[in-house]
């Protein structure tokens, strides 16, 4: 794994590979399979020798260009919209060669089932990458211990990035900060290791590959000591820039002729966004629930049978900004159970603000099997359909959590709660609290229509599976 932010060399040995394989391949198709062949002779391999090492020298080199090794590792969509992009201007120069010299053994078509071939070959390489550097990171293989100095705001939106994208390969072992409501109390996996004085005896005993560096420029002079001291424990040093303590998220820069113009843009889904993601909340919340009517019928009628009491059972939860709404469940406990959670608390195997029991007593028979598989969360469907919830988003919370909250809580009320979310999906009940809000706030800060399509890929093996559920 490359420890520097740059491709590993295996990889560019491992593309070279696959680019002479899919020239190989297209030949192959063309002249062996005889795919679209339009004339009536073959021409030997040994003619497209040239095309062949042209095609093998310019590909990787229009991936450096195109950006594909700048950093790593990237998200597959990424690599493989990057891939596509350099391979197309390859196959188009080759095209061009052939139209200029006008060979008559040269098949056109054969350059651009090159193309397309190597491009999936390549997309399926780099799944299989991916899957790879997971299973050796799951064994500690290629993680990158780092030190956080500073949890303000942009400390947190590192570690919230940490937490939401596994695949970068960071393992936090902790973080320091002079305030000591920061410096001395846990951000859920992340350990609070103390004041900035305490990073010399945090380097030498927990050795770190990387020190990540969010302190305000105004300690420009404290941020050049902590550089030097992580140099001198031959731990490297990696600043964030805070654009006036905003959000990195906040910021995006333009040019202007050469000169850099730095804008300020909210961090909260944009109203036209929260449209588009309306329109596809209301036509698959529509959908699901007409095909998933028989099922829930069965539910209501087991429920029925099982124990006295609603079927459905409704609860006044927060959601966007604030708003109190009612949402709907298939009740999974006796009737009164609410009331009997202050016995239980003790047995809380959650921390923080909200509760939850493993194997809860006050399950009905139905109710367990129906929450070990979320079905209890079907009628929230009705919820989405009346724009109170959305497919996808922070859990609502019920008012007594929110009184709880820490100030920077609150930000995970900036977007509609959701029936599943990106902490949902990233370990469901296990995570602390605090982990919780960081991975809603990272959805928040980084929505996109392809993000909540992933979110929902993922929740259904969780789901099928019971993963994380109780």
């Amino acid at each position: 794994m490359s420890r520097n932010g740059r491709v590993p060399w295996w990889v560019v040995a491992v593309d070279v590979l696959v680019v002479t394989l899919g020239f190989l391949g297209g030949y192959w198709l063309r002249y062996d399979l005889r795919w679209f062949l339009d004339v009536a002779y073959d021409a030997p391999l040994s003619a497209y020798l040239p095309f062949l090492v042209l095609y093998v020298v310019l590909t990787p080199l229009f991936f450096v260009v195109d950006g594909v090794y700048r950093t790593w590792p990237r998200s597959w969509m990424d690599q493989v919209y990057r891939i596509t992009n350099s391979t197309a201007k390859v196959t188009v120069l080759m095209l061009a060669i052939t139209f200029v010299f006008r060979p008559r053994y040269y098949s056109r078509v054969m350059l651009i089932e090159v193309g397309l071939l190597t491009i999936l070959l390549l997309a399926l390489v780099r799944a299989v990458e991916a899957g790879l550097m997971a299973y050796l990171r799951k064994k500690g293989v290629g993680i990158r211990r780092v030190v956080i100095v500073g949890a303000g705001e942009v400390g947190r939106t590192v570690m919230r990035t940490i937490v939401a994208r596994p695949d970068l390969g960071y393992r936090v072992i902790g973080f320091v900060d002079d305030n000591p409501e920061k410096g001395y109390t846990d951000i859920g996996r992340f350990k609070a290791l103390g004041p900035l004085e305490n990073l010399p005896r945090v380097l030498e005993e927990e050795k770190p590959d990387e020190v990540i560096i969010t302190l305000p420029w105004m300690y420009h002079r404290k941020i050049m000591a902590l550089v030097r001291e992580c140099e001198r424990h031959q731990a490297r040093a990696r600043i964030v820039p805070d654009i006036f303590q905003m959000s990195l998220t906040q910021v995006n820069v333009e040019d202007l002729g050469g000169v850099p113009l730095i804008g300020v843009r909210e961090v909260s889904i944009s109203r036209g966004a929260l449209l588009v993601k309306r329109v596809m909340d209301v036509v698959l919340a529509a959908l699901v629930l007409v095909l998933a009517a028989p099922l829930m019928a069965l539910i209501a009628i087991a429920i029925r049978l099982d124990s006295p009491g609603p079927v459905i059972f409704r609860q006044t939860r927060v959601g966007l900004r604030g708003r109190l709404f009612e949402m709907y469940k298939f009740r999974s406990m006796h009737v009164g159970a609410e009331e009997q959670q202050d016995m239980l608390a003790d047995l809380n195997e959650a921390d923080g603000p909200i509760f939850k029991i493993r194997n809860d007593p006050r399950l009905t028979r139905v109710g367990r099997i129906i929450r070990r598989f979320s079905l209890d969360e079907l009628p929230q469907l009705v919820n989405v359909l009346r724009g109170e919830m959305s497919l996808v988003g922070p859990r609502p919370p019920i008012p007594s959590e929110v009184e709880k909250y820490q100030e920077w809580h609150k930000k995970r009320l900036e977007a509609p709660p959701g029936m599943t979310g990106l902490w949902q999906v990233s370990g469901r009940s296990r995570l602390p609290f605090d982990e919780m809000v960081l991975l809603d706030i990272y959805y928040i800060e980084n929505w996109s229509l392809w993000l909540d399509f992933k979110i929902l890929m993922r929740t259904i093996p969780k789901v099928l599976l019971g993963e994380g559920a109780y």
